[in-house]
């Protein structure tokens, strides 16, 4: 199928490891040109090398650290126009209310929910002034599958679900489409640690016995970035295999 994103320019933060790297290797693989952003060069650098080595597109990096003030403009100026903006960046601790003090709970939001404001907030101006372009936010499950012992994660998501529905539902006046993604349990970094230290975290009790993968999410977002999805708008859809609604416990 072609998803029509040749020559794109498609800005992806968190784009080192995970799901943002399967994002971005996924878009090259439809011949767009990724703009990766993350904080740590060397493994920019690595992912991009990697990126080049199977699809032959050069990937554009940028190191910038996304909770410092002011970098969305800094980063803004430093790319200028793009034609998606994939927001994934984020990194929020787990633990309940007395466990999460308040500056850990704003360091965390200010990373993932401010920062999809505040990217989005400098996008999407543009890209309704020329009436067209698309946001895709990556949320997570703990939005709706609400979870005491994340709370810091599941208030966040929940909050980026609503900020979704709600400029996604105005946006498509302006040919701009934002929609939003909440992958359920998946085979990231963290995940894999997870699971050395809690044999079957990965897949017990959960869908088809395994967790996702990163490039399963990361199709799914291209797909939904691709004119094949032209009417996808206000949306925030759940990838959980059907978790959220399964009476299969662990």
């Amino acid at each position: 199928m072609n998803l029509l994103l040749s020559e794109k320019r498609v800005l992806i933060t968190g784009a080192s490891k995970g799901i943002g790297y399967a994002t971005a290797l996924s878009f090259a693989r439809e011949g767009a040109i990724p703009i990766m952003v993350a904080r740590n060069l060397e493994m920019l650098e690595k992912a991009a090398s990697l990126i080049f080595d199977e699809t032959g597109v050069n990937a554009k990096l940028i190191c910038l650290d996304l909770t410092n003030s002011g970098s969305a403009v800094t980063l803004f100026e430093s790319v200028g126009p793009v034609d998606v903006l994939v927001n994934n960046a984020g990194s929020i601790p787990g633990g309940n209310l007395s466990q999460i003090d308040e500056a850990r709970w704003r360091s965390a939001w200010e990373l993932k929910v401010y920062g999809y404001i505040n990217l989005t907030r400098m996008w999407l101006p543009v890209m309704a002034s020329r009436g067209s372009g698309v946001i895709a936010n990556v949320i997570g499950m703990a939005g709706v599958a609400h979870r005491n012992a994340y709370v810091c994660g599941t208030a966040a998501n929940a909050a980026l679900i609503a900020f979704t529905n709600a400029v996604g539902s105005n946006s498509s006046h302006q040919g701009v489409r934002v929609f939003g993604v909440n992958p359920g349990q998946t085979r990231t970094e963290r995940m894999i640690n997870l699971e050395k230290n809690t044999p079957g975290a990965l897949s017990s009790g959960v869908a088809f016995g395994r967790a996702m993968e990163p490039a399963e999410v990361a199709d799914f977002i291209v797909f939904g970035c691709s004119a094949k999805a032209s009417y996808l708008s206000g949306t925030v859809v759940n990838l959980d295999g059907g978790q959220q609604y399964s009476d299969f416990k662990k």
